[in-house]
């Protein structure tokens, strides 16, 4: 058995209390996109706020998708 050289985060350690339980296989899929969700939805605000403070248009993203690389 390893022994863990490093401490757990508040969300490894939380997840662990949540995992003293037995999930079923449903249960672990609905965890699963519950936590997808969570972690796109971080990552969509991230990039509004970033869009906003540059200013950025509907036209800048039209433009871009049809650029020639």
């Amino acid at each position: 058995m390893s022994v863990l050289n490093y401490p757990l985060t508040n969300v490894q350690i939380e997840l662990l209390k949540l995992f003293n339980t037995n999930l079923s296989d449903q249960e672990i899929i609905e965890l699963r996109k519950l936590l997808s969700k969570f972690y796109a939805d971080k990552a969509i605000a991230y990039a509004d706020k970033i869009w906003d403070e540059k200013g950025l248009t509907n036209e800048d993203m039209e433009k871009w998708l049809n650029e020639k690389s």
